[in-house]
C-alpha cells in the first residue's frame, strides 16, 4: 500500500490542556508540533489521521484545514468558500453540515456564518452539477468548519464527526459529569502510574476510573465508537482504517494494579457499573457503595484521585466545607505514602486541611478549578 502524504491538522482541546495533547501527539508519532489556544497543530499521513481519533485520550476534533483566506465580511467569506474546489472533497450525493467558531465584527453570528459557508459550497456544486448536498446536521457525511479571527478564516474538514470526548461507552451519565478528556487530561496530570493502586472515592458515574482502565489496560479510548467523520470522506480507506483498529485491539493488555471506584450513592453507582460492563472493565474496577469516612488505604502506596461535589449557593459551600475538613482528616490519617489528587474550586480548596504540594489550573466546563496534588507522609 503506498503511504498518502502527509498533511497538516489541528487537534482541539479545553483551554490549559495544550501540552497534555501535544505529549499524546508526539507519542503518535506526529511531526511539526505546535501548541496554539484550545489546540495543536501537527502534520501526518492518513494513517495518523486514524490513529490520532483512534487514540488521543484529550482532544474534542481532529480538523484537516482546507484553506486560510481573508474574512472581513459576508461577501469575502462567501466567495473564499465558493472558489474551493468542493468537487475533490464532497461530491452532490453526500451530506453536508457546517459548524463555525469565533468571529469578528461582520460576522458575530456563528449560526449565520455557518449558513453563508454552506450557501458557498451548494451554489458552486449547482452551478457544476445542477444538484446540491443535503443538509444532514446529526450525522453528514462531510463535516466542514470554519474558525474566525479578526480578519482571517481558517476553513477545514472536521475528521472526528460527534466529539471525541463521546467514547460511546457512556450512555449512563450523573448529575455532574466530568468529561472524559477532562479525566485523561487529570491523570495525566497525576503521573498515573498503571503499576500503583488508584482509587476514586466519589466516582459518580465512574469516569476517572474508567479512563485510568483503558490506560491501565492501553484500550484505544475510540475502539467502542462506531462513527468517525472521516469514514464519510472520498479518500476513506477502509482497510487501512481496519489495520489501525485491529493493531490496536492487539496491543491491549491486562491491568497491572487494582483500581477502586466507590460512591454513597446507590443508584449513580450503578451507572458507574453498567458503564464499566459496556467498556469492557467490569472486571478491572472495583466498585463498592462507600461513605469517604469509612474509607481504608488498601495497600502501602497508590494514587487516590477525585472530583467531590463543589456547591453552587454561599450555604452549599459552606456545608461542604466540613465534609472537605472530614475528608482531609480521612486522607491524613488512614492514607500515608499515597498520593492524593482532588479537583475543586478555590474557596473549597482552603478546607482540606492540607498542605498542596503542587496546583493545577483547571478549566471544568467553564468553571475556574483547581487539582491539587497532596503528599501523604
Amino acid at each position: 500500500m503506498t503511504p498518502s502524504a502527509s498533511r497538516p491538522y489541528f487537534a482541539t482541546v479545553a483551554r490549559g490542556l495544550e501540552p497534555i495533547a501535544a505529549r499524546e501527539l508526539q507519542g503518535l508519532g506526529a511531526s511539526d508540533i505546535a501548541e496554539d489556544y484550545m489546540g495543536v497543530h501537527f502534520s501526518g499521513d492518513r494513517e495518523l489521521l486514524y490513529r490520532a481519533n483512534l487514540w488521543m485520550r484529550t482532544s474534542f476534533r481532529i480538523l484537516q484545514p482546507l484553506r486560510e483566506f481573508g474574512c472581513n465580511d459576508v461577501r469575502e467569506l462567501y466567495d473564499n468558500v465558493k472558489a474551493i474546489a468542493w468537487e475533490d472533497v464532497l461530491s452532490p450525493d453526500k451530506t453536508l453540515a457546517v459548524r463555525a467558531t469565533g468571529g469578528n465584527e461582520a460576522l458575530n453570528h456563528t449560526h449565520f456564518t455557518a449558513l453563508k459557508v454552506k450557501e458557498g459550497i451548494v451554489d458552486r456544486q449547482w452551478k457544476q452539477f445542477g444538484t446540491r448536498s443535503s443538509v444532514d446536521r446529526d450525522r453528514p457525511d462531510v463535516a466542514v468548519n470554519l474558525h474566525v479571527h479578526r480578519d482571517r478564516a481558517v476553513l477545514s474538514l472536521d475528521s472526528s464527526g460527534d466529539s471525541l470526548h463521546r467514547r460511546g461507552y457512556r450512555p449512563a451519565i450523573g448529575a455532574a459529569p466530568l468529561k472524559e478528556t477532562l479525566a485523561a487530561a487529570l491523570l495525566s496530570l497525576a503521573d498515573y502510574d498503571p503499576s500503583l493502586p488508584l482509587i476514586d472515592p466519589m466516582c459518580g458515574s465512574g469516569t476517572i476510573a474508567l479512563e485510568a482502565g483503558m490506560q491501565a489496560r492501553n484500550i484505544a479510548p475510540g475502539l467502542s465508537r462506531e462513527e468517525f467523520g472521516f469514514m464519510g470522506w472520498e479518500d476513506f480507506d477502509a482497510d487501512l482504517w481496519d489495520r489501525v483498529c485491529d493493531e490496536a485491539i492487539a496491543q491491549q493488555r491486562p491491568a497491572p494494579a487494582p483500581i477502586y471506584a466507590s460512591d454513597i450513592d446507590p443508584s449513580v453507582l450503578g451507572q458507574a457499573k453498567y458503564n464499566a460492563e459496556l467498556c469492557g472493565l467490569d472486571s478491572t474496577i472495583e466498585l463498592a457503595v462507600r461513605d469517604v469516612r469509612d474509607l481504608e488505604a488498601p495497600s502501602d502506596r497508590g494514587i487516590l484521585i477525585c472530583n467531590p461535589p463543589y456547591g453552587e449557593r454561599l450555604g452549599e459551600v459552606e456545608e461542604l466545607g466540613y465534609f472537605y475538613k472530614r475528608f482531609g482528616d480521612v486522607l491524613k490519617q488512614r492514607f500515608k505514602g499515597w498520593v492524593a489528587y482532588i479537583l475543586t474550586t478555590k474557596p473549597l480548596s482552603k478546607r482540606v486541611g492540607l498542605r498542596a504540594a503542587k496546583r493545577f489550573a483547571i478549566d471544568n466546563g467553564g468553571l475556574a478549578c483547581t487539582l491539587l496534588r497532596y503528599e501523604l507522609y
